[in-house]
Protein backbone atom coordinates (compact mmCIF):
# COMPACT_ATOMS: atom_id res chain seq x y z
CA UNK A 1 0.00 0.00 0.00
CA UNK A 2 1.86 3.32 -1.29
CA UNK A 3 2.46 5.76 1.56
CA UNK A 4 -0.52 8.73 2.04
CA UNK A 5 0.07 11.87 0.60
CA UNK A 6 0.67 14.15 3.74
CA UNK A 7 -1.27 17.47 3.37
CA UNK A 8 1.32 20.45 3.54
CA UNK A 9 -0.87 22.40 6.36
CA UNK A 10 0.52 19.52 8.23
CA UNK A 11 3.74 19.89 7.58
CA UNK A 12 5.05 21.61 11.07
CA UNK A 13 2.82 19.58 13.28
CA UNK A 14 4.54 16.13 12.17
CA UNK A 15 8.27 17.60 12.65
CA UNK A 16 7.08 18.79 15.96
CA UNK A 17 5.52 15.30 16.82
CA UNK A 18 9.03 13.68 15.20
CA UNK A 19 10.90 16.16 17.57
CA UNK A 20 8.73 15.22 20.51
CA UNK A 21 9.46 11.80 19.54
CA UNK A 22 13.08 11.82 20.01
CA UNK A 23 13.03 14.22 22.67
CA UNK A 24 11.28 11.34 24.80
CA UNK A 25 12.95 8.23 23.21
CA UNK A 26 16.33 10.59 24.44
CA UNK A 27 14.78 11.07 27.64
CA UNK A 28 14.24 7.21 28.53
CA UNK A 29 17.58 6.48 27.50
CA UNK A 30 16.90 4.60 24.52
CA UNK A 31 18.37 4.07 21.07
CA UNK A 32 16.26 4.71 17.78
CA UNK A 33 16.36 0.70 17.75
CA UNK A 34 15.33 -0.26 21.01
CA UNK A 35 12.53 2.04 20.83
CA UNK A 36 11.47 0.45 17.64
CA UNK A 37 12.16 -3.27 18.99
CA UNK A 38 9.77 -2.23 22.21
CA UNK A 39 7.06 -0.26 19.65
CA UNK A 40 7.30 -3.16 17.02
CA UNK A 41 8.07 -1.30 14.31
CA UNK A 42 11.03 -0.73 11.54
CA UNK A 43 13.99 1.03 12.96
CA UNK A 44 14.15 3.18 10.19
CA UNK A 45 10.10 3.87 10.40
CA UNK A 46 11.74 5.54 13.50
CA UNK A 47 14.64 7.36 11.98
CA UNK A 48 12.09 9.37 9.46
CA UNK A 49 9.40 10.11 12.12
CA UNK A 50 12.04 11.88 14.02
CA UNK A 51 13.94 13.11 10.59
CA UNK A 52 13.10 17.20 10.66
CA UNK A 53 13.86 17.54 6.37
CA UNK A 54 11.66 15.17 5.75
CA UNK A 55 7.59 14.89 6.51
CA UNK A 56 6.80 11.27 7.52
CA UNK A 57 3.05 10.35 8.36
CA UNK A 58 2.36 7.25 10.44
CA UNK A 59 -0.55 5.59 11.30
CA UNK A 60 -2.10 5.80 14.87
CA UNK A 61 -1.16 2.64 15.89
CA UNK A 62 2.04 3.08 15.20
CA UNK A 63 1.58 6.32 17.43
CA UNK A 64 -0.08 4.76 20.18
CA UNK A 65 2.56 2.03 19.86
CA UNK A 66 5.47 4.38 20.48
CA UNK A 67 3.30 6.04 23.50
CA UNK A 68 3.35 3.10 25.28
CA UNK A 69 6.93 1.79 24.05
CA UNK A 70 7.99 5.34 25.61
CA UNK A 71 5.86 5.10 28.92
CA UNK A 72 4.30 8.78 27.85
CA UNK A 73 1.13 9.78 27.50
CA UNK A 74 -0.13 9.89 24.14
CA UNK A 75 -1.43 13.43 24.73
CA UNK A 76 2.54 14.57 25.14
CA UNK A 77 3.88 13.65 22.01
CA UNK A 78 1.28 16.21 20.88
CA UNK A 79 2.01 19.13 23.01
CA UNK A 80 3.82 21.06 20.40
CA UNK A 81 5.67 24.07 22.20
CA UNK A 82 6.18 27.18 20.29
CA UNK A 83 9.63 27.62 19.89
CA UNK A 84 8.59 31.59 19.25
CA UNK A 85 7.90 31.64 22.74
CA UNK A 86 10.70 30.61 24.79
Amino acid sequence: MPTPKIDPKYHSQLIKLGLNVAYYRKLANMTQEELAEQANVARNTITKIERTGVVQGMSLNTIFSISEALDVPLKDLFDFRDSSKE
